[in-house]
């Protein structure tokens, strides 16, 4: 058994650990609750751009998307992976990593690449895959702005041909203790299909159908991204404040059973010195 002071370090450091956890998770949360209010006010808009484009395009010919939906034959992948710059979050990173070599898997014999959105899964994509920079700044001031210039540099990989495919795989808010890996195809777009028919006579459109959706389209695409990444951050953070929970019940369920031992261990060291010290007097009395 160890000794009493060994013990009493053991405590110390499990602690200060504790009060750590316990600080990060606080952090967190206050962190949640801002992201999780701006993902929520978000969705929204974007659902409805994407109803609205879906409405127009339903009656519009296949090929009103103009390069944006150009079919071609898959031969280079872009896969960009939105990760943290951050750890401690639990498997927030290695799920969006895992899910990156099983679409590398999926499109075995083809050039994958990727494009990574934060500096955990740089660093680890970056051995196994061939990667397009960094760019980690992004959750430093994460901005539509911001978003829409590293958008328009993937929209311009694929109309200029450096790719046939594009996609996102991010982890989707749900709640706190929730996050779903999605992967998303970004480009091309697919054909959009609605079941509710559209009459061409419902509105009049200045200028035409067309160029709404062509103005819609470029749009839309940086909001997607947009909302992915608002989706990661708010994920992040919930992933975070979860491990930082679970973290804190540990050590605390740690410190208590070192608080026994070491309770029993000074007991057990007084009982000897009391034996010590009666053995003694009966030496001297005998």
């Amino acid at each position: 058994m160890a000794n009493l002071k060994e013990i009493r370090n053991r405590i110390t450091s499990v602690s200060s650990t504790m009060q750590i956890t316990s600080a990060m998770k606080m952090v967190s949360a206050a962190k949640l609750k801002k992201a999780q209010d701006a993902i929520t006010a978000m969705r929204p808009y974007a659902e409805k751009l994407t109803e609205l484009l879906q409405n127009l395009s339903a009656t519009l010919d296949d090929e009103v998307g103009g390069d944006y939906t150009t079919q071609r034959e898959v031969k280079k992948v872009l896969l960009v992976a939105i990760t943290s710059n951050r750890g401690l979050c639990g498997a927030f990173n290695s799920n969006v990593i895992k899910e990156i070599k099983n679409r590398a898997a999926f499109y075995a014999g083809k050039q994958v690449d990727v494009f990574p959105i934060g500096k955990k899964g740089n660093d680890v994509l970056s051995k196994t895959f061939k990667v397009h920079g960094h760019h980690n700044a992004i959750f430093d001031h994460l901005t539509f702005e911001n978003v829409a210039g590293i958008a328009d540099n993937l929209t311009q990989k694929f109309l200029s041909g450096d790719y046939d495919r594009i996609e996102l795989i991010y982890n989707q808010f749900k709640n706190a203790a929730t996050q779903i890996v999605q992967t998303e195809q970004f480009l091309p777009l697919a054909p959009i299909k609605s079941d509710v028919p559209v009459s061409a006579a419902d509105y009049i459109f200045e200028p035409s159908k067309e160029e709404i959706v062509l103005t819609l389209i470029p749009k839309s695409l940086k909001t997607q991204l947009y909302k992915g990444i608002r989706d990661s951050f708010a994920s992040e953070h919930g992933a975070r404040m979860t491990a930082m929970h679970k973290a804190t019940d540990n050590a605390t369920e740690l410190r208590n059973q070192l608080k026994l031992t070491y309770n029993k261990a000074r007991q057990a060291s007084i009982t000897n010195e009391i034996l010590e010290i009666v053995g003694g007097a009966e030496a001297l009395n005998g």
